[in-house]
């Protein structure tokens, strides 16, 4: 099988998460990343050799395989051996993932209910409180993976069949307000005279009765001084 780039991967996966998410309401953001993370894009010897994209255990629809694998124990990782489930192709990988999540386990059937209808972000909170992988960051590294690669654009397509352009054209306007939020916010925050106004004007906090400002202000009391000072100046030159 060919060796997938990531987003080589994320192209060819996309399509049946999105499907998926349609019929089981599991997020398309989360089954991709999960994806990416345990079968490293795609190319593990797992997903390569028995189209397993998940790591799911015990016997699939094309049998099984017996592989090493790292597990988190004791505050440690370890290697083991054990048997890995074979699928005929990624769309069965995908459902049967989905499936884990729809059905629990059999002893708790809810394990993974709180995973089912939500956002792709807070299904990943929920899979590594359900005790999905041993690895104790699951959660962080998954959450990182949706927001590198923008995965949640792939739920709103599932959800509202938007095409994914508008969705990523929506994706970046989002981003963009919030980080013009951002600034506004930092601009607008109180903070004691900068570095740089103290050393350019020494004896000025004197004059003022306030220790903090915005950044704005800072720079509008250093115009005013400077004027002053050019005023000063000029003065003194005229005489």
């Amino acid at each position: 099988m060919p060796k997938f780039t990531r987003q080589q991967f994320i192209d060819k996966l996309a399509p049946l998460a999105i499907e998926d998410m349609r019929k089981t309401g599991v997020p398309a953001s989360l089954t991709i990343a999960q994806a990416i993370l345990e079968s490293a894009d795609g190319n593990s010897t797992l997903a390569q050799q028995a189209n397993n994209l998940f790591g799911m255990k015990g016997k699939g629809t094309a049998g099984s395989i017996r592989l090493p694998t790292k597990e988190y124990r004791n505050g440690e990782w370890i290697t083991i051996h054990t048997d890995f489930r074979k699928y005929n192709n990624w769309a069965e990988s995908v459902a049967d993932h989905s499936n884990l999540f729809i059905n629990g386990v059999s002893w708790n059937r809810n394990l993974y209910r709180g995973v089912i209808g939500v956002d792709g972000i807070t299904a990943a909170r929920e899979v590594a409180k359900a005790g999905y992988a041993t690895d104790p960051d699951y959660d962080k590294k998954v959450i990182k993976l949706i927001t590198d690669h923008q995965l949640v654009k792939f739920d709103f397509i599932a959800k509202f069949g938007v095409d994914s352009g508008v969705v990523v054209q929506l994706v970046e306007m989002i981003e963009q307000l919030q980080e013009r939020i951002k600034k506004l916010e930092e601009s607008a925050k109180e903070v004691p005279a900068p570095e740089w106004f103290v050393k350019e004007f020494p004896n000025a906090l004197d004059l003022i009765h306030q220790k903090t400002g915005t950044h704005d202000f800072w720079r509008a009391f250093a115009v005013i001084l400077r004027a002053l000072k050019n005023y000063e100046i000029s003065n003194v030159e005229i005489r």
